[in-house]
């Protein structure tokens, strides 16, 4: 199944693309430990391995590519692209193959915690 939506942020997309791929920043919105390198082929844990998979590749400020990792042979693609917007930053989120099972607490959890989270950290 495929999830796609649009996130308002209040940050430039420079600002926000630092956000999701500098370990320490990203410690600081998700408020847990995280495994990171913006580096192609590295593996990445966030939220205590509540997230995990492999970095794909990296456009600096406009877009990510990642591959999440369900189960033993199972990955769901997820390209994050910034594009300026008025308010800061429209993030586009489109995540595909997500397991039939799981779509629900994955699109739970993409609009309740991780978006929830950047959108917050950005502001108070």
């Amino acid at each position: 199944m495929d999830y796609k939506k649009y996130f308002i942020i209040a940050a430039e997309p420079e600002e926000v693309y630092a956000a999701l791929t500098f370990k320490p920043t990203i410690e600081l919105w998700t408020g847990s430990p995280a495994i990171f390198e913006k580096e192609p082929g590295t593996e990445f844990s966030l939220w205590d391995d509540s997230i995990v998979g492999k970095n794909i590749a990296f456009e600096d400020g406009k877009e990510i590519k990642q591959e999440w990792f369900f189960g033993e042979n199972h990955t769901a693609p997820v390209t994050l692209k910034l594009h300026p917007h008025k308010k800061g930053t429209s993030l586009e989120v489109n995540q595909t193959n997500i397991p039939e099972e799981a779509f629900n607490d994955i699109t739970h959890g993409w609009e309740n915690i991780y978006m929830a989270s950047l959108i917050e950290f950005y502001s108070e």
